[in-house]
């Protein structure tokens, strides 16, 4: 696909957004669960290319690299088995940043500039104006970024948006053998998912659908399920959105503080205009007896 020049579509902290911002087409990676075998090509690709430091893999009972996401990793296969009434199923899901149309983590960032988001929907955060505080990761419903105690930063996967600008694929897409993932625009991968739905429901999965959830705006990552309606099973959830008390934070919250302080101001100077300038009586009489 052609480069993109990563042009600024929103910024944390800002009310407005950059100026002369251009259409772009939104691009998506297309994650099918069906055909995905756990070999893991994406998790050493994702860690090479972004040179991250190696980490210990913890023994869980499972095939599954670590428990969870880390600050130096930032794409996990998780293996999930689910028993139903059509047998064992084997789970298997990447697991990643979703960049959300509407991110949770943007809208909780209050450091300018610390998360933006570019014109082709790419969510990226910008580590050398992080303050740390840790909001982006309470906006986020799928509990992605996570907090580095050493450097006191946060940090999560970019969709490789230094490859994307010269018009390259992420660096698990060119590993992963089996086309389970594929890159492309929003419509492309969308076309693709729900094609490959169909062929689903035709071989006995009723229940296969696209995870690609509204109540964040949708997401650049969309997931091909065999068991849509089963979506604990994945480790995904149901219908996410941004927090509430992360939009009541940042909107009526924020507001009434800002009345409460300008009324503070105005009714301080209408009492300075009404009565002038406080004055203590002790100090007054102890002036004038020595004159």
């Amino acid at each position: 696909m052609a480069g993109n020049t990563l042009e600024l579509k929103r910024i944390s902290a800002s009310s407005s957004p950059p100026a002369g911002i251009r259409e772009a087409p939104v691009v998506c990676k297309l994650i099918d669960t069906s055909t995905c075998i756990g070999c893991k090509a994406c998790e050493v690709a994702c860690q090479e290319w972004n040179d991250l430091p190696p980490e210990t893999t913890v023994q869980v009972g499972t095939y599954q690299t670590l428990p969870s996401m880390t600050p130096h990793f930032w794409n996990l296969i998780k293996f999930n088995e689910y028993e139903s009434g059509t047998g064992l199923h084997w789970l298997m899901r990447k697991d990643q940043c979703m960049h959300c149309a509407d991110p949770g983590c943007l809208e909780a960032c209050p450091a300018p500039g610390a998360i933006v988001q570019y014109n082709n929907g790419i969510v990226d955060f910008q580590q050398e104006y992080c303050i740390g505080c840790g909001y982006c990761i309470s906006g986020c419903p799928f509990d992605i970024p996570k907090f580095n105690a050493t450097t006191k930063k946060v940090y999560k996967c970019t969709l490789c948006s230094d490859r994307v600008s010269v018009g390259l694929e992420p660096a698990c897409i060119k590993a992963c053998p089996t086309s389970c993932l594929q890159f492309g625009s929003k419509e492309q991968m969308l076309q693709i998912a729900n094609k490959r739905v169909t062929q689903l429901k035709a071989s006995g999965f009723t229940e296969a659908a696209v995870y690609d959830p509204p109540g964040v705006g949708g997401t650049g990552v969309v997931t091909v399920l065999a068991l849509g309606n089963h979506l604990e099973a994945y480790g995904l959830p149901d219908n996410p959105s941004i927090p509430w008390a992360v939009t009541l934070w940042k909107y009526p919250l924020k507001w009434i503080g800002n009345l409460a302080i300008l009324g503070g101001i105005i009714g301080t100077f209408a009492h300075y205009v009404r009565f002038g300038p406080k004055e203590v009586k002790g100090e007054t009489a102890a002036g004038q007896g020595g004159r």
